[in-house]
């Protein structure tokens, strides 16, 4: 049976590493029987010279091949997971896995070649691949674990292109738009923005320029801004650095904002429409928190109107319980009589809480028919 392109694995059916473990420990063990029955006295179970290689060596291979098993199974059962690291794995993760097998084979060779000097060629080569396969497995699963810095320090060196960084992990540029704002605040202890937030000189002087305006609103604007950074630099998970102007030929803020964001290989964190767009068409990364907002409205508004199939009644009189097709909860006012049926209702109100959203609705009122009005004899 074939899953998405691949075919399910039988379990019963031991995986190739443990049988390359096994004919290792077989080997060891065959080689281990002969050279004993060279040692063993002559009159060994009554046997001579060549009874006993014959019988130590099968011996030796039988007793390798059960413990060879439960030391196969063994070694392979805490490197499970590389085995289902190939699939779904990017040209990047298998590249960076393929080295660090590499590494890992090469430092097995490299601690476990004092063997080949020491004792029989039969019965240390057969530990000597056990070793590579061990730590090939395990330069493997670092390799591809550390991929980002593996290709870091060596694909400059090898042609390759630098490994693109996650956006999350970069340092946000913040605009004087999301300070005034003040949600972001509320997103940082929510823990969906953590890390280093960069605030350029030239927008705390535009703070500042707004909080010591003559104008009450845009003063107001100023402080609560000046207020929401000086918060965020007590947050704990943020790092708030203010930065010098790195653009002093360039008048304008935003525009200031922009050249930064490039030469600093950072990402714009803004709130200004406008803004995001600009930044978004001279190449900058751009983290628009009034996406996020659209992202996460309600799927449906005061005044939608939505079908629903009610399946239990509200705790007050007259209300019935359905759910929309993302799961949430909308209460409809006097549909009670409707429960277990598939009900039109028009919303009049979205609740947010903590612990999701609620829909509250009404049954639409259906008009009173026109009277026809009777005819008058003449």
């Amino acid at each position: 049976m074939r899953i998405s392109g691949f075919r399910a694995r039988d379990r019963s059916v031991p995986p190739p590493v443990v049988e390359v473990l096994r004919f290792c420990i077989v080997v060891f063990m065959a080689a281990l029987g002969y050279q004993l029955s060279r040692v063993a006295p002559d009159e060994f179970l009554g046997l001579g010279l060549f009874d006993r290689a014959g019988v130590s060596t099968l011996l030796g291979a039988g007793a390798g091949y059960v413990v060879g098993g439960v030391v196969g199974r063994t070694t392979t059962r805490s490197l499970a997971a590389a085995e289902d690291a190939l699939l779904g794995r990017s040209a990047e993760q298998v590249l960076a896995g393929v080295l660090g097998a590499l590494c890992g084979v090469v430092a097995g060779a490299g601690l476990s070649w004092p063997l080949l000097l020491v004792g029989q060629p039969l019965l240390t080569r057969p530990v000597l691949l056990f070793v590579c396969v061990t730590t090939g497995t395990l330069g493997y699963r670092v390799g591809v674990a550390g991929r980002h810095l593996l290709l870091a320090l060596l694909g400059p060196r090898a042609g390759l292109g630098a490994a693109r960084v996650a956006m999350s992990a970069l340092p946000r540029l913040v605009d004087s738009s999301v300070a005034i704002d003040g949600r972001v605040l509320d997103v940082v202890r929510a823990g969906f923005l953590h890390g280093t937030l960069v605030v350029p000189q030239p927008v705390l002087d535009e703070l500042q320029g707004l909080a010591d305006a003559g104008d009450d609103a845009r003063r107001a604007k100023g402080r609560r801004g000046l207020e929401i950074l000086d918060a965020l630099r007590r947050e704990r998970g943020i790092d708030l650095d203010v930065v010098p102007d790195e653009a002093p030929e360039v008048p304008e803020v935003d525009a200031k904002l922009l050249r930064m964001t490039l030469d600093r290989d950072a990402v714009l964190l803004t709130l200004d429409g406008n803004l995001a767009k600009a930044a978004t068409i001279a190449g900058c990364q751009v983290m628009n928190l009034h996406a996020l907002v659209l992202a996460l409205r309600p799927p449906v508004s005061a005044g939608d109107t939505v079908t629903v199939v009610l399946a239990r009644a509200g705790k007050e009189p007259g209300q019935a319980v359905g759910h929309l097709d993302d799961g949430t909860m909308i209460v409809v006012e006097r549909a009670r009589d409707r429960i277990g049926t598939e009900t039109t209702a028009v919303v009049t109100s979205v609740l947010t809480t903590a612990n999701g959203r609620m829909v509250f609705a009404r049954r639409p009122s259906v008009p009173s028919p026109t009277p026809v009005p009777t005819p008058t004899s003449p």
